[in-house]
Parts: C-alpha cells; structure tokens; sequence
C-alpha cells in the first residue's frame, strides 16, 4: 500500500491521539502535522487480530473505541486472558516491537474496534522527524508499563470476589462489553464462580 491509498486519519481521531501523548511531552504544530500522515485507520471487527503470537509485531495501535484483549494458550491449550486494553490507550507488545522479537500473545478485537495505526518503518522515523519523540515515548511506555503491573499484581494478592471488584474499579467500561468468559479467564476464575460472584453483589 502506498501513500496515497492510505485511510487517512480522521481528524478527530487524531485529536484523541495528540490529547494522549501531550501527556508525556511536548509536540509543535509541525510534529503534529508529521503524525498525522504517518497514521492511519484500521477498522477490526470482534474476534479480529491485531497481532498474532509466534510473530514478530510489525504495528503500534492507539485505541479510538472498541476493547483489545490479549491472550495465550496455556499447557493444556485452553485460551488464558492476560490483559484487557480500552480507548484512548496505546494496544502494542513493545519490548517486542522495538527488538524485533517473536510475540508470545495474541492481540484480538474483544468488540469492534477502531484503531489508529503505523508501522515499525513509519514509527522508526518519528524519531528523526520529531526532537521530542523518543522522551515521549519513553514516558508513555513507561505509563502503561505501570498501570498493567497495578492491575496484575490485584490479581495475585486479592481473593476471587476481590479481583473481581478490583476489575471493576480498573475497567469501569468493561464489564458488559466483553465476553464473561474471556473476563473469567483474566480473573483466574471459572465461569461459574464469576456468574456467582456477579449475583452476590448485584
């Protein structure tokens, strides 16, 4: 795909991007007009990939609406949920991105998403064509970096109806958007003590 056959970043896409990352730094008018050409718009529908385990992530994401779940499969080849990541967030396994390692989890569409998105060549350049980028990105990095350790470590610490509640407070949006079994896998939990849990606080 060339330039010119790109989706073109809607405007307010793109504002829901800049808000985001002018949290971690500063960017002139210029970069701004320089990210804009650089994304572009993906439209995924529920059950969707954005990345695939045993491959290496060529893509950094940056969630307009709709929930990214992250997964692996575990011994027995059940489907184990790690992470859930929602609007207005960053949806890439860094580490891997940037090191062009193979990724151990999938990426998949909990509902219909839309997403801004650029590629490792494109996000490569950033780096020359904005002063600011690297800092930047560094700090974002490091933001969500942060937020996944909180909210894993309450799955390690708390008792089930805990977790559960903790979910709630982390993901306040989530609960009847995605599939309760992909929430019950996240928990550690089976489906039938997430059903009774929801009944015991209802």
């Amino acid at each position: 795909m060339n330039n010119s056959d790109r989706p073109v970043a809607h405007h307010s896409f793109m504002e829901k991007l800049i808000a985001y990352l002018l949290q971690f730094g500063n960017l002139t008018e210029g970069d701004i007009s320089v990210l804009t050409n650089k994304f572009q718009v993906l439209h995924l529908q529920k059950e969707g990939y954005l990345s695939k385990a045993g491959k290496v992530p060529k893509q950094v994401g940056f969630i307009i609406s709709g929930v990214i779940r992250m997964f692996n499969y575990n011994d027995q080849g059940d489907e184990v949920t790690t992470y859930f990541i929602d609007e207005n967030r960053l949806v890439v396994d860094y580490a891997r991105f940037e090191s062009g390692a193979v990724a151990p989890d999938y990426l998949q569409a909990a509902t219909d998403c839309t997403v801004l998105i650029i590629d490792k060549k494109d996000w490569d350049a950033l780096f020359d064509l904005i002063p600011a980028w690297r800092e930047l990105v560094n700090n974002a990095v490091k933001h969500a970096f942060q937020i996944h350790l909180e909210r894993r470590t309450s799955l390690v610490t708390e008792n089930a109806k805990d977790r559960y509640l903790s979910f709630l407070k982390q993901f306040p949006m989530l609960a009847n958007r995605v599939s309760q079994t992909h929430i019950a896998s996240y928990l550690g939990i089976t489906r039938f003590s997430l059903s009774r849990i929801r009944k015991s606080i209802r």
